[in-house]
């Protein structure tokens, strides 16, 4: 009996894929429950098991667009699995029959050393061979003063040279195709940056209370919910502080209309090799701050393993980006529509301040938000950012709710 592997479906607005890579080859004995194939949408990339045991035979290659429902590969269910585990598909062994022997190549010093970059450079510009130039270099190397020497013994070095320049070995570019997951981040951003009149105001904040109230709970913190109380979880709750005193960017326009929304699921981008993913924290503000930063952990480790589901990524009302933990000093971050707004964090540096009428050194950030103009005037979003600004540097407002 054979069974048919096909595209699982991955959401409504998912039609297609492309098949990443096979954890199989064709011919393999498949286990039931054994991951078989990585497909990468663009939105999620998942891995899709064997629901039979049996030997497998493929239908489709690495690379290939694939279509949701679409047969990908048949699994003979009849088949017995190879005795001690073996493939059935066991390469041939390498034949045995000695290899003509290659004749050697003249002794050349100097010839077969790789040019310097300076003699590259000159062959490049001049069309001169540096295999027919004599090198005085230690061991017959060719010379940047060697192939200056040539270049004005030769007839046409007075000329201008009309032979292209020389490219050095190997490839200088290559091409591969945008992932699903990169090509629709291009179309969001780009749309973003279309349909929205994106605005970015900006305010610093002294990190001081935060990272004191870190330092001086983290061991206890750990000791009780094994996990360290990070930076995050304070700028959701901050967030969540902010929408709450400027409900215009809690919402979204939907064409004429606009929506209010009246909780607070709080988007933290994620950067992974195939791109950023943007899961969402829950009703951020009835959750502790241990809650939360157990929810972003797991989502960035199931992000950067390729097991983000599409439910982590729908529905935020507002998302948070920190692009210091890259190094960044400042950004004006892009919407992720339809969201009406986006807090970008960035590194936190030691610079001096006055503080009372005194110059100290603070541990200080740059804050970002950038913001739909249509919906959001400047007024209320510099109000959401002093409220930011207000809950970092005073972290009992937060404990508090005031």
């Amino acid at each position: 009996m054979a069974s048919e592997v096909k595209i699982p479906a991955m959401g409504e607005s998912i039609t297609s894929g492309i098949l990443a890579s096979w954890h199989v080859k064709d011919g393999d004995y498949v286990e039931s429950g054994q991951a078989i194939f990585e497909l990468e949408t663009d939105k999620i990339t998942s891995e899709a098991m064997a629901e039979v045991s049996g030997t497998i035979t493929l239908k489709a290659s690495e690379g290939d667009e694939v279509e949701i429902g679409q047969v990908v590969a048949v699994i003979d269910e009849s088949a017995k699995a190879p005795a001690g585990g073996s493939a059935p598909n066991t390469p041939e062994p390498a034949s045995s029959a000695p290899l003509a022997p290659t004749p050697a190549a003249p002794n050349t010093p100097g010839k077969d050393l790789p040019p310097s970059p300076a003699v590259r450079r000159i062959a490049g510009e001049t069309g001169i061979d540096p295999k027919n130039v004599t090198g005085t270099g230690k061991d017959g190397r060719v010379t940047k003063g060697d192939m200056l020497a040539a270049g004005s013994q030769s007839p046409s070095s007075s000329m201008p040279s009309t032979a292209p320049a020389r490219i050095p070995s190997g490839e200088r570019q290559t091409r591969k195709k945008m992932t699903p997951l990169r090509r629709k981040i291009a179309e969001r951003l780009v749309a973003s940056q279309h349909e929205a009149a994106i605005l970015t105001t900006f305010n610093e904040i002294d990190m001081s209370a935060v990272m004191n109230l870190r330092k001086q709970h983290q061991e206890t913190f750990v000791d009780k919910h094994g996990i360290k109380l990070g930076f995050m979880s304070f700028f959701v709750k901050a967030v969540v502080q902010g929408l709450q005193a400027v409900p215009a960017i809690n919402a979204q326009i939907d064409g004429a209309e606009i929506i209010q929304n009246n909780y607070f699921d709080i988007g933290v981008a994620v950067g992974t090799e195939k791109g950023l993913v943007v899961p969402v924290v829950r009703d951020a503000d009835s959750q502790s701050f241990a809650e939360i930063e157990m929810q972003i952990l797991d989502y960035a480790k199931r992000a950067r393993a390729g097991k983000i589901t599409m439910d982590d990524l729908e529905g935020g009302v507002f998302t948070i980006s920190n692009g210091g933990i890259y190094g960044s000093l400042l950004s004006t971050p892009i919407i992720n529509p339809p969201q009406s707004g986006i807090l970008g964090m960035h590194s936190i540096q030691q610079r001096p301040v006055a503080v009372n009428g005194e110059v100290v050194i603070r541990p200080m950030m740059y804050l970002a938000l950038s913001y739909d103009h249509r919906l959001v005037d400047g007024k209320e979003a510099v109000t959401f950012l002093i409220k930011v600004k207000e809950c970092i540097e005073n972290p009992t407002r937060m404990l508090l709710n005031i």
